[in-house]
């Protein structure tokens, strides 16, 4: 199996689910489940926080005893077993108790997906930029294909929707795995690895880290409110998915050229201009309420999303011993696309139950902080 390729598509495998479940799934909850949004911003807040825990805890250590392959496909068999839960669940304390155990295993492959692309780097020189584009591709591919399936069948599409990409993905662990990443961590790896305290002492990691979370976290209203704030715009659903992929394709341009495009740029340069892009981009849309300027907005998600993400990436892979990878990327994944994330979904629910567009703005609440980090440390920590 060719490396790069094995990459590409495990990376468009995941993300083809990540399509439906990141701009649907609240929607889901609220018209196929009946939740209101105050409960499904609760379910799901509460998902994300399950998210963090997991990435935090279960995902680091599960990667200290098995293979990269068979940590893969653990996760990947946990989805689909936690996910058909949802199916008797009609109440908001059983849709409750699933999401948190789904959110135990679903987004955890994310961070196990991205360990297994730093190793590959770091090892075998694959070109990281080049296989996450397939990624956001299978976004946009899912994203589409959601959006015509909704129109024409309804919204329960969604969920089986992804079931079917759950199968798929579990199928991906089938296939053959490069070999670097068959190797079991031994006992030296996992006392090189035994603790997430001594990424702590590495001279920059917890302020990148911190300015990373900041950044991610910002999307949060965008993420979980995005769909309904268009459907509130009066915007056709077939459209709703084209408008939500114009920001995806801005990503997947990005990342096609990433690791040419800014070779020559430091980590804080790059989260510096992600800062900037991000904070323009949550002002628009509280300040131009209608769908054009949403439009507009959408292709700073390559500044706001795939800038900071790919700053992280490379800061790691560059910075960081083989061993540290999966705690590094559990780290981040949990406080910046999960805690951060989950905090910043409950304030922008409750905020948008006032006016929509303060949800979107209060997300400066962290753009403009991450800003002032980055030219505050970006010299004395050489990042």
């Amino acid at each position: 199996m060719n490396n790069q390729r094995w990459l590409s598509q495990n990376f468009f495998a995941f993300f083809f689910t990540w399509g439906i479940f990141l701009p649907y799934w609240t929607g889901w909850l609220v018209d196929a489940k009946q939740l209101t949004v105050s409960e499904a911003s609760i379910v799901m807040g509460c998902g994300l926080l399950a998210r963090a825990a997991s990435n935090l805890f279960f995902f680091p250590t599960l990667a200290k005893y098995v293979n990269n392959k068979n940590l893969n496909g653990i996760l990947a068999l946990g989805a689909l077993m936690t996910a058909l839960l949802y199916i008797p669940s009609t109440s908001f304390t059983s849709l409750f108790i699933v999401t948190i155990l789904f959110s135990a295993f679903y987004p955890a492959l994310l961070p196990a997906i991205e360990s297994s692309a730093a190793t590959l780097v770091q090892q075998s020189h694959v070109h990281y930029g080049k296989s996450r584009s397939y990624g956001s591709f299978g976004f946009v591919i899912a994203v589409l294909i959601i959006s015509m399936l909704t129109g024409v069948f309804g919204k329960q599409m969604i969920f089986w929707s992804m079931i079917v990409g759950l199968i798929g993905m579990l199928m991906m662990q089938l296939t053959a795995t490069p070999k670097v990443l068959l190797a079991v961590p031994t006992k030296e790896d996992r006392e090189q690895s035994l603790s997430m305290k001594t990424l702590w002492k590495l001279k920059g990691f917890p302020v990148v880290l911190l300015i990373v979370i900041l950044l991610q976290g910002a999307h949060a209203s965008y993420y979980s409110y995005g769909y309904i704030y268009l459907e509130d715009l009066n915007v056709n659903p077939l459209y709703i998915g084209m408008i939500i992929n114009i920001a995806v394709i801005c990503e997947i341009l990005y990342f096609m050229k990433a690791d040419t495009l800014f070779t020559t740029w430091r980590s804080s340069s790059l989260l510096l201009l992600a800062g900037i892009g991000s904070t323009l981009r949550w002002v628009l849309i509280f300040l131009f309420p209608n769908v054009f300027v949403f439009v507009l907005s959408q292709i700073l998600h390559a500044l706001s999303f795939a800038l900071a993400h790919y700053a992280f990436i490379a800061y790691i892979t560059k910075t960081l011993p083989k061993e540290q990878i999966p705690n590094a990327q559990g780290l981040y994944s949990a406080l910046a696309m999960g805690l951060s994330t989950a905090i910043l979904t409950f304030l922008g629910g409750y905020l948008y139950e006032i006016s929509p567009g303060l949800s979107f703005l209060a997300m400066i609440i962290c753009t403009v902080p991450a800003i002032l980090i980055v030219l505050a440390t970006r010299k004395r920590y050489n990042y």
